[in-house]
């Protein structure tokens, strides 16, 4: 069972639904149906939306992917968290005017170094298992 995964990536999808409907309403105030026809703020939306989108699959198939192979909850659950705050730092960051590149870079680095100690996590937990 993937319990910790499951609430997770329910987490990390409000997020997503929140920033996406963030966009949505951008697009209607501003009467752009594709692009950002210019405006900031529908460019700093349609970014934070899209980074969520290029970062969080990964976190989420290597989080499932520890669960799956049998690793403590705990030890699933604090790389999900991290990866929760980083993208949400990330996403104030980038949609504050102007962008406040301090939580953009704190949120990127708590992103890339949760997936990298995902990966991480996975190889050792895998050889370990292959190991015992």
């Amino acid at each position: 069972m993937l319990l910790v995964t499951s609430i997770i990536a329910s987490l990390l999808t409000i997020i997503f639904i929140k920033l996406s409907f963030a966009v949505i309403g951008l697009r209607r105030k501003n009467k752009v149906g594709l692009g950002s026809g210019g405006h900031d703020d529908l460019e700093r939306a349609i970014r934070a939306q899209g980074n969520f989108v290029e970062y969080v699959p990964f976190g989420i198939i290597l989080i499932a992917c520890l669960e799956l192979n049998g690793a403590p909850w705990w030890l699933v659950l604090i790389p999900g968290i991290t990866l929760i705050v980083g993208r949400l730092i990330h996403a104030v960051g980038i949609n504050e005017p102007p962008p406040n590149f301090s939580k953009r870079v704190m949120g990127m680095k708590l992103t890339f170094n949760t997936l990298i100690a995902l990966v991480i996590l996975n190889l050792a937990w895998s050889l370990y298992q292959l190991i015992v």
